[in-house]
């Protein structure tokens, strides 16, 4: 890997407008986890486990191109460098593929529907991939600092907050609303269209922002040696690359996360819906409140990790976030929470969003940075840098998981009997309990799992400054001049 120039410090607006590439992502992933279940069973008529199985096995696909993707734009070379083609690329394709995933043909039902799904969802995984992954690997070259990628990747989550949040609102509020008369809503098919024109739109948009925003840093980015490579060394490349411990526990902790937050997002409408029994003007109340709790983590994220430490104040905030995100669904089940319709249960719930989502925030936001981290320390180990690969590997694993998430979702919906066609308030209870009964202690296991799994995880700031200096000195004897003019 030749070392680039030296670039000059990056100005807010940069940071700014490729941190809101995380837009995009959100829309997408928002889209998929909230709706998609719901619209595919309740809407058009597959069955939930069908429909379960379809993102499951899309996400599994798109665990396994992820590392190919991840290598490829590690080793590719390029007048545009090794990140931007691929960000460019992606623009179209994902955002016709995710317009179409929302418009299945009128009168298509069963091996048909379902094929269409799945081919719907492979396309958007795929070009998904080729912005995600590059987008996310240019982040351990934008900057090395260690506290500085906390706050990029802060605002990267806060953007992606916004997104999410926009998205949601212009579902709830406008495309799919809900008529006083209870007509319209999530349920009704017409209101698919405006949205996933909408939405398709932002995310081409976003894309192209944050790529066009970075494009100027291009000279400034490593470029990867020219030479010819087989199959059997990439993969001792690729198995010398991955065999570091902390990105190890930080991987398997995301595994067990990630089927947790599968489960959790497919479900999060059945929830809200039924056995909450909110309006979806009560829910846009609750994605408004997502923008507090993200101001607050975005504050407070990169404060705590400079007097804590990353991984302290992950495995303090993922705990709290924990308990305060299955709190109330326990103690609806104890018979403690207010009833369904009471003004008390909302405001309840409502500061437990805010509470939980800060949580999650600060949490996600040390997640990431505890990745980038890891680049200087495998590249202190093998001489490569391996964002791409590293971010591609870490995704694999928790993709795959999150597909196994949702498939457990959808057969819990099936053990049920949770019936199609639903109506709010008219679900038996005894299947709502059953539904919270069963949710509470298959997730609280995945989710303490995944916090033990960060107790071993071990690159500190010191370690990381001392990293950052023993790549120094290889890249000035490498480099004499440092990049500059001799």
């Amino acid at each position: 890997m030749s070392s680039p120039k030296v670039a000059p410090p990056l100005r807010l607006g940069t940071k700014l407008l490729y941190a809101s590439g995380a837009v995009a992502n959100v829309i997408k992933q928002r889209g998929i986890s909230t709706f998609l279940l719901l619209f595919y069973n309740q809407v058009v008529g597959l069955p939930a486990a069908t429909v379960s199985t379809a993102i499951m096995i899309a996400l599994i696909f798109d665990a396994f191109v992820d590392p190919l993707v991840g290598q490829i734009s590690d080793n590719f070379r390029s007048r545009w460098g090794r990140r931007h083609p691929f960000i460019y690329a992606a623009a179209v394709p994902v955002s016709v593929a995710f317009f179409m995933i929302w418009n299945p043909p009128q009168g298509w039902e069963g091996a048909e529907l379902f094929t269409f799904l799945l081919i719907c969802l492979l396309s958007v995984r795929l070009f998904d991939t080729f912005f995600e992954l590059p987008s996310a690997a240019l982040l351990p070259e934008l900057t090395r600092d260690y506290n500085e990628r906390t706050r990029i990747i802060a605002w990267r989550s806060l953007f992606g907050v916004i997104g999410g949040v926009a998205s949601t609102l212009l579902a709830y509020q406008v495309f799919l609303r809900e008529n006083p008369d209870g007509s319209g809503g999530v349920l009704a098919r017409e209101g698919y269209f405006g949205y996933s024109i909408a939405t398709a739109i932002l995310i081409f948009t976003f894309i192209m922002i944050s790529g066009l925003a970075t494009h100027r840093q291009i000279p400034y980015l490593a470029t990867p040696p020219s030479r010819k490579i087989t199959l059997g060394a990439m993969l001792r490349e690729v198995g010398a690359t991955l065999n570091n411990r902390s990105f190890i526990v930080l991987t398997l902790s995301g595994m067990f996360l990630y089927v947790a937050l599968g489960a959790k997002g497919a479900l999060e409408l059945y929830f809200s819906l039924y056995f909450w029994g909110f309006t979806q003007a009560q829910l846009s109340l609750f994605t408004i409140s997502a923008i507090f709790a993200s101001v607050i983590g975005v504050m407070i994220a990169p404060s705590l990790a400079a007097r804590l430490g990353k991984k302290r104040t992950s495995l303090i905030t993922f705990t709290l976030a924990v308990i305060a995100g299955m709190a109330p669904i326990g103690l609806r089940l104890a018979g403690v929470m207010p009833p369904n319709g009471s003004s008390a249960l909302f405001w309840i719930m409502f500061f437990d969003y805010i509470v939980n989502g800060a949580l999650s925030m600060i949490n996600g936001v040390m997640l990431s940075s505890m990745i980038a981290d890891v680049v200087e320390d495998s590249e202190v180990r093998t001489g490569r840098r391996s964002e791409g690969l590293l971010n591609s590997a870490d995704n694999l694993f928790k993709k795959i998981v999150s597909g196994v998430g949702v498939f457990v979702s959808g057969w819990i919906l099936t053990l049920i009997v949770f019936p199609k066609g639903a109506k709010r308030g008219e679900v038996d209870p005894e299947i709502l309990q059953g539904l919270g009964m069963m949710y509470l202690p298959i997730n609280g296991a995945f989710y303490v799992a995944a916090i033990l799994c960060l107790v071993l995880y071990n690159i500190t700031q010191q370690s990381h400054e001392e990293n950052l200096r023993k790549l120094g000195e290889r890249e000035l004897a490498a480099d004499p001049t440092g990049g500059g003019p001799p």
